[in-house]
């Protein structure tokens, strides 16, 4: 978080000093909150990164940025009109337009009347995660990365690490993972970990020998992921002053945590960018769609962009399978964890862990932000 001019040194006190909501963090009390009324154009540095990693033209990210907006402002009121019959949704980059399943006709005019599209599926939403969690009640081996609902081919998606697949234990576990419902098996190419790392230089906060970012600020404190400390445990800023303490932590099953502010430090509601984009004010936390953009930057790895690659993910850590996550296709590394995932100006969520790292690429989950607020009973801290 170190700047190179007096303007950004400036305003780097305000942001280091502050519990502040890092989208260039690697890793609203109520669900579903409201977007900001307030209109922010996105900036050159924003476009840009999600040129670089979307490989996407200037006006190619400026109309993408505009049609996840729309989508995600659709998916609530077209899940609505659904019903029942709600199977899924995802969001389409090539035509800029939002799907939504549906398993009868009936309501498929109310759904294509908020602008969505539709598509018949034989499972809705409530069958396929009623299979899923049947799944997360399976002992899973090491060589199971991870499972998900998968909208769009309307079944539960278990991914397995590509060298494992051929183990006894987890034909075992698909055998008995296709009993609960539709499955579908998928490879992965390496086993899920943390982000968390040993004490480094960089522009952290610390935790006993551990080195994680800081996620979003929350009036009162800031989240962060629950495998970076445990409750009660002291956490001390980049410059080593102490912040404040874990107020709760919970990994696995989940991964998440908050941790309260004081001696000096404040909250800001603010992404850091490290120089590669603007920093971002936080304006809300609406999740994005399935097949969104997303980006996210971290103590390690600064500021990356990806997509949405799928939501209500199990993964299995070695540590634990951890529910309800975000797959995305950016990537991170250790000491990026507990950092912001960001679309748009919309807190999203807060690093977990992933396979592979920003040279050769990978793949990360967060925990929605969302979740994190309503188990603990936090509001967001929004511009």
């Amino acid at each position: 978080m170190r700047r190179t001019t007096p303007l950004r040194t400036g305003l780097s006190a305000l942001l280091l000093l502050g519990t502040w909501a890092t989208a260039s963090a690697l890793p609203a009390a109520a669900a579903d909150a409201p977007a900001h009324s307030a209109e922010a154009p996105a900036s050159p540095e924003l476009l840009s990164a999600m040129q670089r990693d979307l490989r996407l033209t200037r006006d190619e990210a400026e109309a993408r940025l505009a049609a996840e907006k729309t989508a995600t402002s659709v998916e609530r009121t077209a899940r609505h009109a659904a019903g029942s019959a709600y199977g899924g949704s995802w969001f389409d980059a090539d035509s800029g337009e939002l799907t939504v399943a549906v398993t009868r006709a009936a309501p498929a005019d109310a759904v294509r009347a908020t602008g969505a599209n539709v598509q018949l599926v034989r499972y809705d939403a409530r069958q396929l995660n009623a299979a899923k969690r049947t799944i997360d009640a399976l002992p899973a081996p090491a060589g199971v990365g991870s499972w998900h609902v998968d909208p769009k081919a309307n079944k539960v998606v278990v991914n397995i690490v590509a060298s494992h697949r051929d183990d006894n234990d987890v034909q075992a576990f698909l055998s008995r993972a296709r009993q609960a419902g539709p499955v579908t098996v998928r490879q992965t190419p390496a086993t899920p970990r943390t982000f968390a790392a040993g004490t480094v230089g960089g522009d952290p906060y610390y935790t006993g020998n551990v080195r994680c970012s800081i996620g979003f600020s929350v009036h009162g404190g800031f989240v962060t992921a629950g495998h970076c400390g445990s409750p009660s445990a002291a956490v001390y800023g980049w410059d080593r002053s102490y912040i404040g303490n874990f107020q709760g932590s919970s990994f696995p099953g989940n991964d998440y945590a908050w941790v309260n502010v004081g001696s000096g430090w404040w909250t800001v509601p603010v992404v850091l960018g490290w120089g590669t984009v603007s920093d971002q004010l936080v304006r809300g936390s609406a999740e994005a769609p399935v097949g969104a953009s997303v980006c996210r930057s971290g103590s390690t790895t600064h500021w990356h962009c990806g997509t949405v690659l799928a939501k209500n993910e199990t993964v299995n850590y070695s540590q634990g399978a951890v529910h309800q996550m975000t797959k995305t296709s950016v990537c991170a590394e250790p000491g990026d964890s507990g950092g912001s995932f960001i679309s748009g100006d919309q807190a999203q969520g807060v690093t977990s862990g992933g396979w592979g790292n920003c040279g050769s690429g990978g793949e990360t989950w967060h925990q929605p932000v969302n979740e994190i607020l309503n188990r603990y009973g936090l509001t967001l801290h929004t511009a």
